[in-house]
């Protein structure tokens, strides 16, 4: 999922693109994306742009007449740019911006544009913005909502950290007794920060992702605080110094050069130990047992409860394991 440093870039390019440009046409492949009826995303079309602003993980838009069109891109969202606007593809429904295209076997009608993948175009003065989703799974949203109302109904209410103090840092990190994997990730206590970022943040401040906020001394949070800005504005940089003037199209939760994201069975770059992994569902928390945990193995659910007693316990106990049934 695009997080703030990805969100961060992707507006820089928007706003030298579409800033100051008309909104000439909206077009929208299908029910599920658009997730508010009123006011209807027509009466977004004629517009201008004049601002735009990053909410939590969202895109925010803002037109004439404090319209927002709100763009949640979700795990597999990602935004396209072309100077030139995009022909319409033939659809079964022609306020969509085409003709009803005959339906075969391969092929039935569906109701929007076949093009696979394309969830909505937004052509404007200055070019044309697409929006694709991968996968057959259709998690990005799109709201079109009025005034700053309508935005904070959509605001989590996570902390800024890049604007915050320690004390509000402190204050968010400690308002419950969770781990701090799943602190980090909480959009209703810090904005922007996902899996992938995550696992960098806790890296670098040398934590453990399952530590309880309540049992961190001050120092660890204050660790932790300057980690969280220090990571958030490095990969902020390096995102921008890679799209350069282009539009940012590598948008990927798996970079080179990040710690532990990713990066199960490689080599730490603090210590050299294996990084290693917990899963749960479809996500997974990296680390590395010697730079985060002491050295101790994090239980990772489904291999945990297969070798019961068998789990090792430390990082020698995991290669002890490996060496004894190597194949010679």
């Amino acid at each position: 999922m695009p997080e703030l440093p990805d969100i961060t870039v992707y507006i820089e390019a928007l706003e030298a693109r579409i800033r100051g440009a008309r909104l000439e046409r909206v077009r929208v492949a299908g029910p599920f994306l658009l997730h508010t009826a009123a006011p209807p995303i027509q009466s977004a079309e004629g517009k201008t742009v004049k601002e735009l602003r990053r909410i939590g993980k969202r895109i925010a838009i803002g037109l004439e007449g404090e319209l927002w069109l709100v763009l949640h891109l979700m795990i597999a969202g990602r935004l396209h740019w072309q100077e030139s606007p995009v022909k319409p593809k033939s659809t079964a429904d022609p306020r969509l911006g085409g003709v009803p295209e005959k339906p075969t076997a391969e092929r039935p009608s569906r109701g929007y544009p076949y093009k696979k993948g394309v969830l909505a175009n937004f052509d404007f003065s200055s070019g044309s913005l697409t929006l694709t989703e991968a996968g057959p799974q259709r998690r990005a949203s799109l709201h079109v909502v009025v005034g700053e109302d309508g935005l904070r109904a959509l605001d989590p209410g996570g902390v800024e950290v890049l604007d915050a103090d320690l004390a509000s840092f402190t204050a968010a990190l400690t308002s419950a007794n969770n781990t701090l994997k799943r602190a980090l990730t909480d959009p209703r206590l810090f904005s922007g920060i996902g899996n992938a970022y995550s696992d960098e943040i806790l890296h670098r401040a040398q934590l453990s992702p399952v530590v309880l906020t309540h049992r961190l001394s001050s120092e660890q949070i204050e660790r932790l605080y300057q980690a969280t800005r220090e990571t958030l504005i490095e990969w902020s940089a390096r995102l921008r110094a890679e799209a350069g003037r282009g539009f940012p199209e590598k948008v990927t939760a798996f970079r080179e050069g990040m710690a532990v994201h990713g990066r199960y069975g490689k080599p730490c770059p603090r210590c050299g130990a294996k990084v290693q992994r917990i899963r749960y569902a479809s996500n997974e928390t990296n680390y590395c047992p010697r730079c985060q945990t002491g050295g101790k193995l994090l239980a990772d659910r489904a291999l945990s409860r297969l070798l019961k007693e068998d789990w090792p316990r430390s990082l020698e106990e995991m290669e002890s394991l490996i060496e004894r049934h190597r194949v010679p």
